[in-house]
């Protein structure tokens, strides 16, 4: 962390290949995690009800307790870990600590509210559906956010230092 705080990253091409690799891997996650919340869950809130209650019309079940603390359990180790690596190298981008502040929180937050909104709409009521749709926003776009963040910050020139 070192070579990011002092910004010595720059002049370590071993650094930087696996910096730009690891955010490589990560726009992928950010990618595949948007394109398979949308074909299996849908656009709507509607469909993400139906995708966790089950549907009379298509023929579906409820999702069952088991199937859901089976996803939960493999999604809270992987969105920490990613959330950890992400943020934390955030706090090396020349943004403010109020910016920062608020996209770790962000992304930590709806990654969480995320998960439980599931079993809000599976388990309480349908409505949270909207609260499941809004989190995967927040999460989707607070990762893009920070991924971005991170490509700049390794593609950007350090500041000239100049003398007078």
């Amino acid at each position: 962390m070192k070579y990011l705080q002092n910004g010595s990253f720059r002049s370590k091409p071993l650094m930087r290949l696996t910096l730009v690799a690891s955010l490589i891997f990560l726009t992928g996650f950010w990618l595949t995690t948007a394109v398979m919340f949308f074909s299996k869950l849908g656009f709507t809130p509607a469909d993400i009800a139906a995708y966790y209650r089950g549907s009379e019309a298509e023929f579906t079940l409820p999702r069952t307790f088991g199937s859901m603390l089976e996803v939960t359990h493999g999604h809270l180790p992987v969105m920490a870990m990613v959330a950890l690596l992400l943020t934390h190298l955030f706090i090396f981008t020349p943004y403010s600590t109020g910016v920062k502040k608020t996209m770790i929180l962000t992304l930590f937050g709806s990654a969480f509210v995320s998960e439980a909104a599931s079993w809000l709409v599976r388990f309480v009521h349908p409505a949270f559906a909207w609260l499941k749709l809004a989190a995967f926003y927040a999460l989707e776009i607070s990762l893009l956010f920070i991924i971005y963040a991170l490509v700049r910050l390794l593609f950007t020139p350090p500041p000239s230092k100049s003398k007078k």
